[in-house]
């Protein structure tokens, strides 16, 4: 469990790669599609496509979309985390039967390849929360799609991390927004990283807690 802590921290120092060069210009197209009569199809498509190859995360267009309309907020977690466990199945197939013509390229031009490294082992030892921590903190979620289908990882434990793991991290945005209003957009912008970590980490201490002192 210290291995996966420990990648999820270097996971953290990255996540804002996107805000220089070509990917702060992809930051800024996700953005402009808050405005758009098309953004909750813009939003299924980027948490689609962020699961397997796409750099920008989902939760900054879901967080611009629910600031707009309130009333939608689980309405647009619920797309993203179908599209988003869809697109991971995506990711899952690519590397499984397609990692040397499109997985690799993938991994390489993101400039993920550590992390892609370091999956082998941490499938080994913990699937189930691998996959869990990867869906649900600033873990790049694509490495880990790709890695299970290299590694031919069991497909349930996979698919069910997936789902639980995204649909807490897409339901959490949507939570806040709703108890709190758009006066806690800057606060999930800056910090929601590091607050989903946190969560994710206290989770998993707490059955740490239960296996070994219950």
């Amino acid at each position: 469990m210290r291995y996966l802590y420990h990648h999820c921290k270097e996971a953290v120092r990255g996540i804002h790669l996107y805000a220089s060069g070509i990917l702060h210009h992809l930051y800024h197209w996700v953005l402009s599609w808050a405005n758009s009569k098309y953004g909750t199809y813009a939003l299924f498509g980027i948490s689609f496509a962020e699961s397997s190859f796409f750099p920008i995360p989902p939760d900054v267009l879901q967080i611009a979309l629910t600031v707009s309309k309130p009333q939608r907020a689980f309405w647009y977690a619920f797309l993203s985390t179908i599209a988003s466990v869809l697109g991971g199945i995506a990711g899952y197939l690519i590397g499984y039967f397609f990692f040397d013509a499109v997985g690799k390229m993938i991994i390489t031009t993101l400039g993920y390849q550590q992390y892609f490294t370091a999956v082998g082992k941490l499938y080994a030892d913990h699937i189930f929360w691998a996959v869990f921590g990867a869906a649900f903190t600033p873990i790049p979620y694509k490495v880990f799609t790709i890695a299970a289908g290299v590694w031919k990882v069991a497909f349930f434990p996979f698919f069910m991390a997936s789902v639980l793991g995204r649909a807490g991290r897409f339901f959490l945005v949507a939570t806040l927004l709703s108890l709190f209003g758009p006066r806690i957009k800057e606060f999930l912008d800056k910090y929601f990283n590091v607050l989903s970590l946190m969560l994710f980490l206290l989770v998993v201490g707490g059955f740490v807690v239960l296996k070994y002192f219950m």
